[in-house]
């Protein structure tokens, strides 16, 4: 299994994340959803280097131009709510893929110390011998992107996976390892943090990405 870091080389993705992280910068809801789409557009660039290409002869005014462009069939799947606008990322550079959603929330017990993962929703097409791309921004305990994964396998068996996050957590990432199938399982991270607090959220992470796009939920 590939991982990769983009967090680890210099470029504009980093002022991105310093930016969702910032917590004066993330009381602007628009400019926050605008930094996890343009997060998702450049990882989309990156898993494009990937793809398989073929070349395909394009006619222009005065000629005949070979062009090589990727020929993979692509599924984006989001996990909602908060993978709203990082797909929307990923469907500006891939605007042919087919598109999945799936539900996905953490239902906690009554004094907040444990919580188990609720699927509520699935909209998918076939993604069987595709190119399945599962975009969630915040890969925390791993328990969301495992269950979403095991249900997608209904509409059939991928040839490749991406796992592309804003931010990851090496305890998510182990969870990744042990559940995704090692030999066509690529992981990509804008930023990989160490740890997770009590609640399970990611530290130093950036707090709860749904409700920092959309607005706090009841």
């Amino acid at each position: 299994m590939i991982i990769h870091n983009l967090g680890l080389y210099d470029s504009i993705l980093n002022q991105f994340i310093a930016e969702v992280r910032d917590i004066t910068i993330q009381n602007d809801r628009m400019r926050f959803r605008r930094n996890i789409e343009r997060t998702g557009e450049i990882i989309a660039y990156e898993i494009s280097k990937t793809l398989q290409y073929h070349t395909v002869d394009v006619q222009t005014p005065l000629g005949v131009q070979p062009v090589s462009v990727p020929c993979d069939s692509i599924v984006i799947t989001s996990i909602l709510r908060a993978g709203l606008p990082f797909h929307n990322g990923f469907l500006s550079y891939f605007d042919k893929a087919e598109n999945a959603f799936i539900s996905a929330s953490r239902k906690y017990n009554e004094d907040h110390s444990a919580f188990s993962i609720e699927l509520g929703y699935l909209s998918s097409p076939s993604i069987d011998g595709k190119t399945l791309i599962i975009v969630d921004p915040m890969l925390a305990t791993g328990s969301s992107l495992d269950l979403s994964y095991q249900i997608l396998l209904k509409r059939g068996i991928p040839s490749q996976i991406h796992v592309a996050c804003v931010i990851a957590s090496k305890p998510g990432i182990d969870v990744v390892k042990q559940i995704f199938p090692k030999d066509i399982t690529t992981i990509w991270a804008g930023a990989i943090d160490p740890e997770l607090n009590d609640k399970a959220y990611i530290v130093p992470g950036l707090g709860d990405a749904g409700d920092l796009a959309y607005g706090e939920k009841i």
